[in-house]
């Protein structure tokens, strides 16, 4: 059952409050993008709004103005901290990078959600061996690594008002990649199979705890020619196109 909104309307009439979704749009990974906005609508069960992160849009909005450093591999390295604002901090809001793959219904990460918390995420110990990923974008080594990568915003918690425009365009990438507004203890855990890491995290025979319910192509994916047989890559490219025969279906 796919509940959501198409160009701005609801797709259903639950009166149920939609979890708002804010997907990381970068133009080299558009089809990423519709793939992974894609694999949460066919499988949610619950109202849900799904907007792309487009650094182009803020920019004209005036809620961006950084410059892009040479380490930003993704035009939304930063802008994803604007989640809280873009949901008018209010609720609960969940960004997550455009190399996901969604196994599993949205519902089930939601029913994990705690209002003790000012946000929520797979708290990763990753240290890429890697020195590149993507189309040769450089790997940077950093604390928190990936943590950021997918995160539910408690976009109502005190600790989360800091998170203005002013100080997302000026503050330093440690301060917002490894969530330096906050106390540790305001930091949730979510189990790491919501952001199984491709090359990482690792299935373990007959043990359904470790069965990836969304897969992160955080090194690349097979939108990229270079990654077209990684891992897991035959679970995306079938998705791709599912979704490329259902839009096409569409526009006819």
């Amino acid at each position: 059952m796919m509940n959501g909104v198409v160009n701005g309307a609801p797709i259903n009439n639950s009166l149920e409050k939609p979890l708002k979704i804010f997907i990381g749009y970068d133009p080299r990974e558009d089809l990423a993008y519709e793939v992974c906005r894609y694999s949460i609508l066919k499988r949610s069960s619950i109202p849900i709004e799904i907007n792309p992160i487009k650094q182009s849009e803020l920019r004209k909005n005036g809620l961006y103005w950084r410059e892009r450093g040479k380490l930003e591999s993704t035009e939304f390295s930063f802008t994803r901290f604007l989640t809280p604002h873009l949901a008018n901090f209010d609720g609960w809001a969940m960004f997550v990078d455009c190399d996901f793959l969604y196994l599993e219904d949205i519902k089930e990460l939601r029913s994990l959600l705690d209002d003790k918390y000012a946000v929520m995420c797979v708290q990763h110990d990753y240290t890429p061996k890697e020195t590149t990923k993507m189309d040769g974008a450089v790997q940077t080594v950093y604390p928190r690594k990936n943590w950021s990568s997918m995160v539910l915003y408690n976009c109502g918690h005190p600790k989360n008002k800091v998170l203005t425009p002013e100080v997302v365009n000026t503050q330093t990438g440690a301060y917002l990649h490894r969530f330096q507004w906050l106390d540790d203890s305001e930091i949730g855990s979510i189990p790491f199979v919501w952001n199984f890491l491709v090359g990482h995290n690792k299935v373990v025979e007959n043990d359904p705890s470790t069965y990836p319910k969304a897969i992160h192509y955080t090194l690349g994916g097979p939108w990229f020619e270079a990654w077209k047989n990684c891992e897991f890559g035959d679970l995306w490219t079938k998705e791709s196109e599912e979704y490329q025969k259902v839009d096409k279906a569409q526009v006819e």
